[in-house]
Formats: C-alpha cells, sequence, structure tokens
C-alpha cells in the first residue's frame, strides 16, 4: 500500500490530504474538510489531469510568439507528448484569442488554442 499527502487545489483552504491507495484504488483519505477536496485526491490518483500552457511563434505580426493553452485538462502523461508537438507548430497572424492553432494535441481530443489575440 502507498501513501501520499497531497495539497488540495480545490478551493482557497489548501488542505493536507493524507492518502493511502493500491494501484489506482483509494483505501483510506483524511485531512478533507469538503467534498471537493475528496474528489481532487481521486482524481489525482486515479487519473492526473493538467493544463498545459506554452507559447507558439507567430509568422506576420509584430509580436514574435502567441500564448496558447488546452482548451480542457489533459492526462498528465501526455504533457511531454504535447510539448514534443508544440516545438513544431507556427501560427500565422492576425491571431485572435480563442483561434485554435493545434487540434487534437498528441491524440488527447483536446484543441491548443490562442489566449491573446496578436
Amino acid at each position: 500500500m502507498a501513501e501520499r499527502t497531497i495539497v488540495c487545489i480545490g478551493c482557497p483552504k489548501g488542505c493536507e490530504i493524507h492518502v493511502k491507495y493500491e494501484g489506482h484504488e483509494v483505501i483510506e483519505m483524511t485531512g478533507n474538510t469538503c467534498k471537493r477536496g475528496e474528489d481532487y485526491v481521486r482524481n489525482e490518483i486515479t487519473h492526473p489531469l493538467r493544463m498545459v500552457t506554452s507559447i507558439v511563434p507567430v509568422e506576420g505580426s509584430e509580436f514574435k510568439t502567441v500564448p496558447v493553452k488546452t482548451r480542457s485538462d489533459i492526462p498528465k502523461e501526455k504533457i511531454f507528448d504535447v510539448m514534443r508537438e508544440l516545438t513544431h507548430v507556427k501560427a500565422k497572424a492576425p491571431v485572435k484569442m480563442g483561434d485554435v492553432i493545434l487540434e487534437n494535441v498528441a491524440g488527447t481530443g483536446i484543441d491548443i488554442v490562442a489566449t491573446r489575440s496578436v
């Protein structure tokens, strides 16, 4: 059985939640003060997700780069695949906030979108 302490980011309290688990099964959890903490830790143990932010070069603009992000969370294990794909991407001006820069990044079904207009 593995044990971990996870600081919850579900609300501003930042509870330190102690969890015991085997594989992807949570056995015991203590320290959370709300349901959001329980849900956050359960997801973190069974299927951790992350938002990815980065920048990509822009052609035809006074700005050299545009900030981008995944439209929603992706599986944590896909982060390096996403970043590898982004190294080959160039946006063409004009770019509007929300424009899709790269579809289905790393086979996740999630798009990379611009977070600023340039």
